[in-house]
């Protein structure tokens, strides 16, 4: 289980992206990878997923 925080999340576009802790890798979420809702700033943990563009958070929750 990865953790990080959510650096951007827009509920009209039902996705964001995922900045994880101790590293400089952001990744995209998208509202069907969420198990809980999320908002900017909020400490998240989740796992990752190949998407079409690379490397995806789903599963995601509200640490």
């Amino acid at each position: 289980m990865n953790k990080g925080t959510v650096k951007f999340f827009n509920d009209a576009k039902g996705f964001g992206f995922i900045k994880e802790t101790n590293s400089d890798q952001e990744y995209f979420v998208h509202v069907s990878g969420l198990a809980d809702e999320i908002r900017e700033s909020d400490e998240v943990t989740f796992e990752l997923q190949e998407g079409r563009k690379g490397l995806n958070a789903v599963n995601v929750k509200r640490a």
